[in-house]
C-alpha cells in the first residue's frame, strides 16, 4: 500500500514481508508491550489490541498494509500517530547486512516521514509497541480507548476533544468514518481503489498562514518540523485563526483538502479522457476509475499541484512511495 509504480515496473528485486506472530513482552504494570513481526496485516493488529483493551492504536484502525510499513511514514488518523506507541524496531540493515534495533529517536520521525522513508535503506523485520492496559479488572464493563483526540470523531462520538470511549465504539466510529470516505478496502466502493491520500498536508510558516483567507483550517504544530516549512513569505497578513503558542516561532499546518477544493478542484474530478480522478468521497484521494495508468496518475497530480501553487504559493507533497515515475 502507499506505492505508485512506474508502467514500466521495476527492475530489481521486490522482497514481500510475510512473517506473521504477536509476541507479548515483558513491561511496567499498566502498561502493555508487543512485538509484532512485519508481515502482521496492520487493520488485523489494530482489531487484536482492541479485544484486549490495549489502548494506543485504536483510532489508526482501517488502515491497510503490513506492520512493517507502519513506520516508514509514520502513519497517523484521527489524532493518533504510530509515533506515540513506537518503542523501536528490528532491522536488517542494506549496507552491513546485519540485524539490529533502531529506537524511535534512530528512526528520525516527523510527519509522514521517517529515516526509512528518507533513504535509510534495509528491510523492517519487527516492529516493538507499548500500549496502556485498560482491561478492566474483573472484566466488569468495557475498557476505555486513548484520549480522543480528533473534532471530527469526537462529533461523531458524541463527546469532547479529550474524552475516553469504550474502545471499541472507537474503532467502529473511526472505520464508518473512514468507510464514509472510500478509505477502507470494499470491492463494492470504487472510491476505495486508491493509495490512499495522495497529498500531506503542508505545514508553513506562521507569517504565510496569515496570509490565507480567514476561513481557511489551520492547526498549530509544536515543536516545528525540521524542514517541513513551504510557501513564499507574503508582507500582507491577518489575524490567525489559531491559538498563539508561548515559545515563539510556530509552524502551521494546513489542510490540503481545503486548498484543493478552493483552487477550483472539486471531488470527482479527472482530466478529460482519463482514467484517474479525484474520489467522489474525499478530495486527497485519487481513484482508478478502471485501467488507469501510472501516468494517468502522475499528470492528475501535476495538475492538482500546478493548481494550488498558483492560487497559494503552496507545493502539495505527495504521500505515496513514487517507483519508477516522478512528479
Amino acid at each position: 500500500s502507499n506505492t505508485i509504480a512506474g508502467d514500466d515496473g521495476f527492475d530489481g528485486t521486490v522482497i514481500r514481508i510475510v512473517t506473521r506472530g504477536v509476541e507479548r513482552l515483558e513491561a511496567p504494570d499498566g502498561r502493555v508491550r508487543l512485538r509484532v513481526q512485519a508481515g502482521e496485516p496492520w487493520d488485523d493488529l489494530v482489531a487484536l489490541t482492541v479485544r484486549n483493551g490495549w489502548a494506543g492504536i485504536e483510532a489508526l484502525s482501517g488502515i491497510p498494509g503490513s506492520t512493517g510499513a507502519a513506520p516508514v511514514q509514520n502513519i497517523g488518523a484521527y489524532g493518533q500517530e504510530l509515533e506515540s506507541a513506537l518503542l523501536g524496531i528490528e532491522f536488517l540493515d542494506y549496507r552491513t547486512g546485519e540485524v539490529t534495533t533502531l529506537t524511535k529517536a534512530e528512526l528520525g520521525l516527523g510527519y509522514r516521514m521517517s529515516a526509512l522513508k528518507g533513504g535509510l535503506a534495509g528491510i523492517v523485520l519487527s516492529v516493538d509497541l507499548e500500549l496502556a492496559d485498560n482491561t478492566v479488572p474483573g472484566g466488569v464493563g468495557a475498557p476505555l480507548s486513548a484520549p480522543v483526540g480528533y473534532a471530527q470523531l469526537a462529533d461523531a462520538l458524541g463527546v469532547v476533544i479529550g474524552a475516553r470511549v469504550p474502545i471499541a465504539e472507537l474503532r467502529r466510529s473511526v472505520l464508518a468514518l473512514r468507510s464514509s470516505k472510500g478509505m477502507v478496502l470494499d470491492p463494492d466502493d470504487p472510491d476505495s481503489v486508491s493509495a490512499g491520500s495522495f497529498f500531506t498536508n503542508p505545514i508553513v510558516s506562521e507569517n504565510f498562514a496569515r496570509s490565507l483567507p480567514r476561513d481557511a483550517p489551520r492547526w498549530p504544530v509544536t515543536p516545528p518540523e525540521p524542514d517541513a516549512v513551504l510557501g513564499l513569505e507574503p508582507d500582507g497578513v491577518h489575524p490567525l485563526d489559531v491559538p498563539p503558542l508561548p515559545d515563539g516561532p510556530y509552524d502551521v499546518k494546513l489542510s490540503a483538502a481545503w486548498l484543493i477544493e478552493q483552487a477550483g478542484i472539486r471531488r470527482g474530478y479527472g482530466l478529460p479522457g482519463s482514467a484517474a480522478g479525484l474520489s467522489s468521497k474525499h478530495t486527497l484521494a485519487i481513484v482508478n476509475r478502471g485501467g488507469a495508468s501510472a501516468q494517468d496518475v502522475v499528470q492528475l497530480a501535476s495538475f492538482i499541484q500546478a493548481r494550488v501553487q498558483s492560487e497559494f504559493g503552496v507545493l502539495l507533497r505527495p504521500e505515496p512511495v513514487l517507483v519508477g515515475v516522478v512528479l
